[in-house]
């Protein structure tokens, strides 16, 4: 890598001008916080899992040295596996992959890649074989832990990885090929001070879920995850026994830092769910007593959803605080309704992998007239404040900072900051072209009476239409067609045309025994936008396609439009 492109990461991950080796955590490492917080309260759940079937399974802390594995708890686990991957020629550095759902062994193996400085490249498993292959070959994995309903599909892979030395079944047994709990039966622990990570080592390569091209390997060291969850921890208030719940895949930085590296940061315990359901969702959070959760906006839909039609109800939750929500497009309108139906606060944010995970928040101590005025009375729910690990501004695209208000790209500099994309370094040039992580998101800003800077979200800069040379935000439309009578969702979608080049359409999904009914649409969006910013053809669906994390995947609707390529609209429509 050129020096000037390294100096410009190294500017991008600095604090007030402090470099990362300017700790803001007194910890070592990961391990180091593990096995602090094991002596401290060893009896204490630090993780609980909710298998597929229902089944429910907790961890302690530490286990006792003369249990029995059967009895053993969660460091006790995690110092078996790291002390089996070392006797396998694992060390500091080396990539392993796991390629599983939600599953609490799969957080024992984070735990002990981390122990021994190892690399946890996390895969999502609705990925395609050839995406998957592509990462394992990219991240140059040694090695994968894998569930069993997805191991028929790594042997096929693995043929054709030659690096990829060894997969280890988890689940059902695999013939030929170690098994996960035959390991933690059979290995004894090395104690703790037979490992030494440090908080630079590289923790996790997180592979951006993009719909075109190849994935991009997101490097996090142990001090980005550490110094981030020590924050959202500070921010949310998560303390010494405060639980948290997991229902998002901890493939993605949200489920792993959010919901299993902040609690454990404050000596809290983690619920981990194999999946999100919202026949159980509410009842969960009253059973498990929890404080915090944290959601994207697909899920908040679902729930609403699911309440209006009278399939579930929300018993009373006298321990928990507030919702967690980011990661995806939140509208106005949904926050709002789902605020007013189930009486729970949302403290909205903003981050990316490549930022660790969130860079701002929502305040928590917001009055609640000046909580729903950040989230309604903008255009847009506000994404809150920058966390103090980070500094976030608005920038024009010659990296210039622009006033309060006007939009640009939002650009984020800090400890939570990647340490840059995994051997790319075109990707790397463009990111950090001025010093900041550049976030490929459009954004503004507006301050409070005190002079906080309230920042917001208006679409991926790659996602806004561009109309006869006028940029137009998705977001803001879709704000108009999710407060429509009858819609369950909308998303707008900017199609190619041979007159403007980009055209605009509407992708509805309506709710249970509405009549289609495009011209009502049109009619809707005509009332309250400009006729360029305005959709000029609806089209029907039964569903909206997200990825893993909740985000709308509008390029895949593009094609649905094709029809209306060489339609030049009448003004009037």
């Amino acid at each position: 890598m050129e020096p000037e492109l390294l100096e410009k990461i190294a500017a991008a991950r600095r604090l007030a001008g402090q470099p990362p080796g300017r700790r803001l955590t007194g910890h070592g490492s990961l391990a180091d916080l593990l096995f602090e917080q094991a002596s401290r309260r060893p009896d204490q759940d630090y993780l609980v899992f909710h298998d597929a079937g229902g089944s429910r399974r907790a961890w302690s802390y530490r286990a006792e040295m003369d249990r029995c594995f059967h009895e053993a708890e969660f460091d006790d686990a995690v110092r078996r596996t790291a002390t089996w991957l070392r006797r396998r020629g694992l060390g500091p550095g080396d990539r392993l992959a796991t390629v599983s759902a939600n599953h609490a062994d799969t957080v024992i193996q984070y735990h002990a890649a981390w122990l021994l400085g190892a690399v946890v490249v996390p895969i999502n498993v609705g990925e395609d074989d050839e995406r998957v292959a592509y990462i394992l070959a990219d991240s140059q994995a040694k090695l994968a832990f894998v569930r069993d309903d997805q191991f028929a599909r790594l042997e096929a892979l693995q043929a054709g990885l030659p690096g990829l030395r060894a997969l280890v079944a988890t689940g059902a047994p695999q013939p030929q090929h170690d098994h996960f709990d035959a390991i933690l039966a059979d290995t004894g622990p090395a104690p703790p001070g037979d490992f030494a990570p440090d908080l630079d080592a590289e923790a996790l390569i997180v592979y951006t879920s993009g719909t075109t091209g190849h994935p991009k390997g997101v490097v996090l060291t142990q001090y980005n995850l550490l110094v981030d969850g020590e924050h959202i921890a500070a921010w949310h208030g998560i303390g010494s026994g405060d639980r948290m719940m997991c229902v998002l895949p901890i493939h993605h930085v949200n489920g792993t830092v959010v919901t299993l590296v902040t609690p454990l940061a404050a000596g809290g315990t983690a619920v981990l769910n194999h999946r999100f359901r919202t026949d159980t969702f509410f009842a969960r959070l009253a059973e498990e007593e929890i404080n915090v959760v944290s959601v994207v906006p697909t899920l908040l839909a679902f729930l609403l959803q699911a309440a209006e039609s009278g399939r579930i109800e929300m018993p009373g939750l006298p321990h928990f605080r507030h919702i967690i929500c980011g990661a995806g497009p939140l509208t106005v309108e949904l926050a709002l309704q789902f605020q007013d139906r189930f009486g729970l606060r949302i403290v909205h944010g903003y981050g990316l992998s490549e930022t660790t995970c969130y860079s701002c928040f929502l305040p928590v101590d917001l009055d609640e007239a000046g909580q729903r005025s950040w989230l309604g009375d903008h255009g847009f729910p506000s994404i809150g404040l920058a966390l103090p690990a980070n500094e976030m501004d608005i920038h024009d695209p010659d990296g210039r900072s622009v006033p309060a208000g006007e939009r640009g790209e939002i650009v984020i500099r800090g400890h939570n900051v990647m340490a840059g994309y995994f051997r790319n370094d075109t990707a790397n040039a463009e990111a950090f072209a001025h010093g900041w992580f550049r976030s490929g998101d459009e954004g503004f800003y507006r301050t409070d009476d005190t002079g906080r800077r309230f920042y917001f979200i208006t679409g991926r800069l790659k996602e806004l239409i561009i109309r006869g040379g006028v940029n137009v935000s998705p977001l803001e439309i879709d704000e108009i067609l999710m407060n429509i009578p009858g819609v369950k969702a909308g998303v707008s979608v900017g199609f190619p045309n041979d007159v403007y080049g980009e055209e605009i359409g509407a992708y509805v999904v309506l709710r249970d025994g509405v009549a289609e009914d495009a011209e009502a649409v049109l009619a809707a969006c005509a009332a309250q936008l400009p006729h360029h910013k305005r959709p000029k053809v609806v089209v029907f669906g039964s569903e909206v396609p997200v990825t893993s994390t909740g985000k709308y995947q509008r390029n895949r609707l593009k094609t649905m439009f094709a029809e209306w390529r060489a339609v030049q609209f009448a003004k009037e429509r």
